[in-house]
């Protein structure tokens, strides 16, 4: 195995079937020794993303932790990012868009993600992990099977072109790509990790405040974003073209 290289698509392939029942550790075990300081974990301290940095705290592995503020998170969002910081003791690198709420709505008009929720999504989220992903060989994410029907193909590993000028590709890795929801909140119960307390008011996928409500039993876990419009992601797992 060489260090600092991306795997092809034959490789994935072969990573995927090698590691189909593997944990998490061993997983992110994998992605420091092949990247060394060129992958990172991304998250935006959802239950999974809590379970992924745990795993890496107990594990010993000094992985590299990103996350996006659009500047209209939640409070707290906001005051669960401090509290993760020192829970775990690590530094983690704060993304943000280069225009201000202000000057989004001098260029757009006023509450743009009311109206043009993809484009808002874009300017906010988009295109800071876009730069920030030149950076890294493998981004570590959070996504499962079992979040939506947009996310049922997930693989644990996904080899993805995102910048074709630069002809520039990531390895996502996905540690929990076969776990459940209820697996997941078992867990961070187990260890007592710090969440969210707005999931304890219904809030099962949480985002932006404008484009975020809480959801009944019966809805899917990502149901209570953007409701009014035909989107279930903000973009930043689909705007890349996988590599085939």
């Amino acid at each position: 195995m060489v260090a600092d290289r991306l795997p092809d698509a034959a490789e994935v392939e072969s990573l995927n079937a090698e590691f189909a029942n593997a944990d998490p550790a061993s997983t992110l075990r994998w992605a420091l020794s092949r990247f060394n300081d060129r992958v990172a974990i991304g998250t935006s301290f959802q239950a999974s993303g809590l379970v992924i940095l745990h795993h890496a705290h107990v594990h010993h592995l000094p992985l590299r932790c990103f996350t996006i503020d659009t500047g209209l998170l939640f409070p707290e969002t906001i005051a669960l990012r401090d509290r993760v910081t020192n829970y775990f003791g690590i530094e983690i690198e704060v993304l943000r868009p280069e225009l201000s709420l202000g000057d989004q709505a001098r260029d757009f008009g006023p509450e743009l993600w009311a109206r043009r929720p993809d484009t808002c999504c874009t300017v906010r989220k988009v295109i800071p992990l876009q730069a920030h992903l030149l950076t890294l060989d493998g981004w570590v994410t959070g996504l499962r099977r079992d979040q939506s029907a947009a996310r049922q193909r997930v693989q644990r590993f996904e080899l993805y072109r995102f910048d074709p000028v630069r002809d520039k590709s990531i390895l996502k890795i996905n540690p929990l790509a076969d776990w459940s929801r209820d697996r997941v909140w078992a867990y961070v119960r187990e260890h007592e990790i710090p969440f969210n307390p707005l999931a304890q008011r219904g809030f099962q996928s949480i985002g932006c405040q404008p484009c975020t409500r809480p959801v009944g039993d019966h809805e899917g876990e990502r149901a209570g974003r953007w409701t009014g419009f035909e989107k279930t992601e903000c973009g930043i797992h689909t705007f890349m073209e996988a590599h085939v």
